[in-house]
């Protein structure tokens, strides 16, 4: 039985990779709009770059992971190829659990594409298994993250909507382009409540040397994360079809 449930979440997976994920939207807003934010930053300061790429992937984790996965659900509940799926022997929870790995896996693409390239040209030498152990857990967040906006709402432009809100205030204030550490202490706590900002937190231990209870608090902050939002969207997408 549970083979057939790890076979149904792989193929949906594929099936949404193929789908809608590596398409030049998807593409654009989950590599290009990260680079192009952080060209900005890299023209104002070039000598500071290297300072950046921590937030660079953090950001490429973000909106690549969250490019589509915010609407698929929605998209496939209006036009009956979800209710499909559900035909073959594969549970409510396979089915969101596949989307989910849908965007992880294209999170991870585009996040391995833009840190060989700013490792190579910059001569970089981060800490590799550190690395991994932050972005696997950050975009399986991220993914869940967008899994749940979209079965929180009925229609596909909502959930895109709501989730860009987060998206942005995450962007400024979880250590992106700007450390937590310098934010007004009222703002300091309002980014301690956010995923995005254990993900920075966690790329730059991996980087660049900190304490290993800096990166340890980033890695298990990131697994509360992933439950805090997988086992809501599971539930809410089981009464979507009651």
């Amino acid at each position: 039985m549970w083979q057939e449930q790890l076979g149904g979440i792989y193929h949906i997976a594929l099936k949404d990779m193929k789908t809608y994920y590596l398409k030049p939207p998807a593409i654009s807003w989950g590599m290009v709009f990260p680079l192009a934010w952080t060209l900005a930053f890299y023209l104002r300061s070039p000598v500071d770059f290297a300072e950046l790429v921590p937030g660079l992937l953090a950001m490429t984790m973000l909106f690549s992971t969250t490019a589509a996965e915010a609407v698929v659900i929605n998209f496939e509940l209006r036009l009956g190829t979800l209710e499909r799926l559900l035909l073959a022997p594969v549970s409510i929870t396979s089915v969101l659990l596949g989307k989910v790995l849908g965007g992880f896996l294209f999170g991870l693409l585009m996040t391995a594409i833009v840190a060989a390239a700013s490792i190579f040209y910059l001569g970089l030498h981060p800490d590799i298994l550190g690395l991994a152990l932050i972005a696997v857990p950050s975009l399986m967040v991220f993914s869940s993250m967008g899994a749940l906006f979209s079965v929180s709402v009925k229609e596909v432009f909502e959930a895109q909507t709501l989730l860009n809100l987060p998206r942005f205030f995450m962007v400024f204030l979880c250590g992106v382009v700007y450390p937590v550490s310098a934010l007004p202490e009222g703002l300091q706590l309002l980014a301690r409540l956010l995923p995005l900002t254990y993900t920075v937190q966690g790329l730059q231990a991996s980087f660049f040397p900190v304490a290993d209870a800096v990166f340890l608090q980033a890695f298990f902050m990131l697994l509360i994360f992933l439950i805090l939002f997988l086992l809501p969207a599971i539930r809410l997408l089981h009464r979507r079809f009651r």
